[in-house]
């Protein structure tokens, strides 16, 4: 592979590591007193879910989330951060990567109205899927430090 600068793996690294530092100002920006003391994440995405045009997502809400909704805000905000560092850090890359999909695809379905937000999460995840499939850990990581994923 053919690159300016740096190596093929080099630039699949700063790819990886941008992906991280986005998750990470995901986590930076919340109001954890809101989600934590008040509730006010999970009580936004209740309405969002109780008001979706899909059965799935609202029952699957119901389910889930609902009954859950302080252990539901601290796997959302804490996800983000293990997400974020692990991505900047290249530790258990290709997890974090997976977990990262998930957690877009779980955000990209429960927003399907708002665009704003589709084309934030949709970058994300393509994003993921190159950096997982590209192996985006063979350069500036953790992993390979160690010999993980090798």
């Amino acid at each position: 592979m053919d690159a300016i600068g740096l190596s093929g793996a080099e630039w699949l690294a700063v790819l990886r590591i941008g992906l991280g530092l986005w998750w990470l100002e995901s986590w930076r920006h919340k109001d954890k007193k809101g989600w934590f003391e008040r509730g006010t994440g999970i009580a936004w995405a209740a309405d969002v879910a109780g008001k979706h045009k899909w059965n799935a997502v609202r029952s699957g809400f119901e389910v889930v989330v609902k009954p859950r909704p302080k252990t539901m805000a601290y796997v959302v905000v804490y996800a983000e951060l293990a997400l974020g560092i692990g991505l900047i850090l290249g530790f258990l890359t290709p997890i974090a990567l997976v977990g990262g999909l998930l957690l877009n695809l779980l955000y990209f379905t429960l927003m399907i109205h708002d665009w704003a937000e589709q084309g934030q999460n949709a970058m994300m995840g393509l994003i993921s899927l190159v950096a997982l499939f590209a192996m985006s850990w063979q350069a500036w990581s953790l992993d390979h430090a160690i010999g993980l994923f090798s």
